[in-house]
């Protein structure tokens, strides 16, 4: 208390030690994502400041920021532009209502951002972050079947591997291994369909193979289920958290056409890939050639500075609702936050900044980035490293053969991340991957600071398995 009441007396400049501030988090503060056992009562890495692409933990040591905050630190800490934007707009008008009031940066940036969108998705709702831009969406769907008079026209395609966020409908649609072992979910809504990791395809069948395995899994579900009783399928276009599974080639292409055919809204679910992480403000049509009915985004829309989301429609969609049997239907749906004028005022200057040249330079350094991880595989531990523009997986196996992850120890990834911490680095673990999506201003030297303390890192952690006789590759 002494220390909290240090804080209250002194004002934001008088600082917690690091063990004050482990002290307070222990006693006072619930992680997310906590384990039973430690819930309320844990304390993680402590991060204390940030420039560039590095940030500064508790104890001083200054790391590059591997994961980018959380897939969201696009254009790099401390950029005074965004912190001047934040200041400047609070100062002119810090709230309204969305209910019965607007404000302007959010009309303003409605239309820059339906500029980039493909086809004819003209209309974009703001949200608060990724997994409440995925609940719009997926409400939006039902409110649109509804207002169509088809009310069985509900049922959501998602698949394995997926992750889709953390509020309860969004969160029934995650594929990830533990995501839903002690959670409940809407499972009544949810249709799972295959993961598109063409890494763990069945031996010995080609991409292309796996691919029309894939689409025919999709057209025997949709025959199994019936089109009358699906609303939406739902993909990243790149499976992110799911260890940045990338599509086989023009399945995502195929998938769309089928929904096309059967009236099932496609929802892209681009709160990772969107606002410059493949280099383009969006990536299903500059990427992968897709023109889908709903674009989800979060994350690098602002940059991380500030909580903010959305999803963009079609205008087909808004059409049709306009000319429905019933005109005063309510989409009741909406967040205190909706279009919040210092998010959206953030976002149009973090737009700017991405346009200036940060998107050609994501374009121009991303083949770097993977030839340089690429190496990785040298590493006996290493079964496959994978990747798109600035995002990539390494992903560990006890044996490329059998590509079982299930015999090392399920902190592998952990175990690499505090070695990485320790030579300088940051990364994102997934029990036995390691996510790496930088700032989009890294630079070529730092790519290859970046890849030899991972190296090292996964070196430290081979001889260590070793020696406890985990591993013996």
């Amino acid at each position: 208390m002494a220390a909290v009441k240090q804080i209250r007396e002194a004002g934001v400049a008088a600082a917690l030690t690091n063990h004050e501030t482990i002290d307070l988090a222990k006693r006072h503060l619930v992680q997310p994502w906590p384990c039973a056992g430690e819930i309320g009562a844990e304390a993680r890495s402590l991060i204390s400041g940030g420039e560039g692409i590095y940030i500064t933990d508790g104890e001083g040591k200054r790391l590059i920021d591997g994961p980018a905050g959380m897939w969201c630190v696009n254009v790099g800490h401390r950029r005074e532009e965004l912190a001047r934007v934040m200041y400047d707009q609070a100062m002119q008008l810090s709230y309204n209502t969305p209910w019965y009031t607007m404000n302007e940066p959010s009309a303003v940036l409605a239309e820059r951002i339906a500029a980039y969108a493909p086809g004819d998705l003209n209309h974009v709702f703001f949200t608060t972050g990724g997994s409440t831009a995925v609940e719009s969406a997926l409400r939006f769907m039902q409110f649109f079947n509804n207002a169509r008079g088809r009310s069985d026209k509900k049922l959501i395609l998602s698949r394995g591997g997926a992750y889709h966020g953390s509020t309860y409908l969004s969160a029934s649609l995650n594929g990830r291994p533990r995501d839903r072992d002690w959670m409940d979910g809407a499972d009544e809504l949810v249709v799972k369909l295959s993961s598109p990791d063409a890494f763990r395809r069945p031996e010995g069948m080609s991409i292309a193979a796996f691919s029309d395995m894939l689409v025919a899994e999709f057209e025997e579900t949709v025959r199994r289920v019936g089109a009358d009783k699906i609303g939406a399928f739902i993909g990243e276009p790149v499976q992110a958290s799911g260890g940045v599974i990338l599509p086989p080639e023009n399945y995502l292409p195929r998938i769309r056409k089928i929904c096309r055919d059967n009236e099932i809204l496609f929802i892209a679910d681009e709160v990772v890939t969107a606002f410059g992480r493949l280099g383009h403000v969006f990536a299903s049509e500059d990427v992968f050639g897709i023109d889908p009915d709903i674009i989800t985004f979060a994350k690098g829309v602002t940059s991380g500075y500030f909580p903010l989301g959305g999803m963009v429609v079609s205008e087909r969609l808004l059409e049709q609702l306009r000319r429905s049997n019933h005109p005063t239907a309510m989409y009741a749906h909406g967040l205190t936050y909706t279009s919040h004028p210092v998010g959206c005022a953030v976002a149009l200057t973090n737009l700017d900044l991405l346009e200036d040249g940060i998107l050609a330079h994501t374009q121009a350094v991303a083949p770097y980035f993977q030839q340089q991880l690429k190496t990785l595989e040298e590493l006996p531990l290493v079964g496959e490293v994978r990747g798109i523009g600035l995002m990539a997986c390494v992903e560990c196996v006890a044996d490329r053969e059998s590509k079982n992850p299930l015999q090392l120890d399920t902190n592998v990834g952990m175990r690499i991340d505090a070695h990485c911490h320790e030579l300088g680095l940051l990364v994102r673990p997934l029990i036995n991957m390691c996510v790496m999506s930088p700032p989009l201003v890294i630079t070529r030297e730092q790519i290859d600071d970046m890849v030899g303390i991972l190296r090292e890192g996964i070196s430290r952690t081979m001889d260590d398995l070793r020696h406890e006789g985990v591993w013996q590759g």
